[in-house]
């Protein structure tokens, strides 16, 4: 079967009668085109299935009207309510979004990052690896002008870029103040790798909230790891197998939570009557854990509406006039069924 050639400008203008200039500037509502004739030509291009040239007009305009948006995993809640979010608001501007996984792997986000640079994109957002330290591949992307937002992981050096991230700290030191109000005082800290921000913030705050407080810091009860339901169960699981669990454990994140109730229930014991959880992260499946899980939660949308809001703002910024911005937004406690009194 021959295949469809495709609907060329010239196309329309023989099927109308009129210019390729008049055809090509109704197609991008110039002002110097009536309504009228603006409608007629949309409508005829449509019924021949004209389809712009986006390559060729984004090489005029100097503009791919393109993000990219490199995130360490797609199957998790936060990240999942990030990318639907941002591509959301980036196609409300008239932007495509580009995502790449990292998968945790510092190599495959350089890749992904030299790939969306080579794609044109105009600006990217990005949540890095665990594993990142090295900033040298978003210099140079910085150099070639394309302006870069982090997002809720940052690594420890990048302090002179766009920033959007929640007030980690204060998160987890608000989780310890509402545990010790409960009466808890044997908590532990199931953490992430403390070399990313959101690891050592959590980590910071809930050291902090501990001492402050009064409560007793067993080292024996703080982990530092990843940010999986792997991470969860083995730590619970080694906790459990050494008969020395806490009574509330404060998990980095939620996926970390649902490995403390896999382990939980494969040995026999009760959430939150044997042994309590609280978690960062707010996914709508918690509601329907058995029980609800408490959490600490990070308001997504406003996450992407500040990162949208700050990659547009520099991409128009062709000057460099605007000095990187460093946003941080508060959290809140969201309690359902656990953490809700000391059993």
């Amino acid at each position: 079967m021959e295949n469809e050639k495709a609907v060329t400008l010239q196309d329309i203008a023989n099927r109308l009668n009129l210019s390729v200039v008049t055809i090509s500037k109704a197609l991008r509502n110039h002002p110097d085109i009536s309504i009228k004739t603006t409608k007629l030509i949309k409508k005829v291009a449509e019924e021949m299935g004209y389809m712009p040239n986006i390559m060729a007009r984004n090489l005029s305009s100097r503009k791919s009207n393109t993000l990219g948006l490199v995130v360490p995993k797609i199957a998790h809640h936060f990240f999942g309510a990030i990318i639907e979010s941002i591509f959301d608001l980036a196609f409300q501007q008239n932007y495509e979004t580009i995502l790449t996984v990292s998968q945790e792997n510092a190599e495959r986000e350089k890749k992904h990052l030299l790939t969306l640079l080579s794609m044109k994109v105009d600006g990217i957002i990005i949540s890095v690896t665990q594993e990142t330290k090295d900033l040298s591949v978003f210099e140079m992307i910085e150099r070639r002008g394309v302006p870069i937002v982090f997002i809720d992981r940052v690594p420890e050096s990048a302090q002179n870029y766009n920033i959007v991230k929640v007030d980690d700290y204060n998160g987890a030191y608000k989780a310890i103040e509402h545990a010790y109000n409960l009466g808890y005082r044997k908590i532990a800290h199931f953490g992430g790798a403390t070399n990313i921000n959101i690891g050592r913030d959590r980590m910071n705050g809930f050291k902090d909230a501990m001492n402050n407080f009064g409560i007793e810091i067993n080292p024996n009860w703080i982990f530092e790891g990843g940010y999986s339901e792997n991470s969860g169960y083995e730590f619970f699981m080694k906790l459990y197998k050494e008969n020395n669990l806490p009574e509330l454990i404060l998990a980095v994140t939620y996926p970390v939570a649902l490995g403390i109730y896999m382990a939980a229930k494969e040995v026999g014991l009760e959430i939150p009557k044997d042994i309590d959880v609280i978690c960062f992260g707010n996914a709508k499946v918690q509601s329907f854990l058995s029980p609800p899980l408490s959490c600490i939660d990070q308001p997504t949308d406003l996450i992407s509406k500040n990162a949208i809001d700050l990659i547009m703002k520099k991409i128009d910024d062709e000057d460099n006039e605007i000095a990187p911005q460093q946003i941080v937004l508060d959290t809140s406690l969201v309690l359902r069924g656990t953490c809700i009194k000391k059993h």
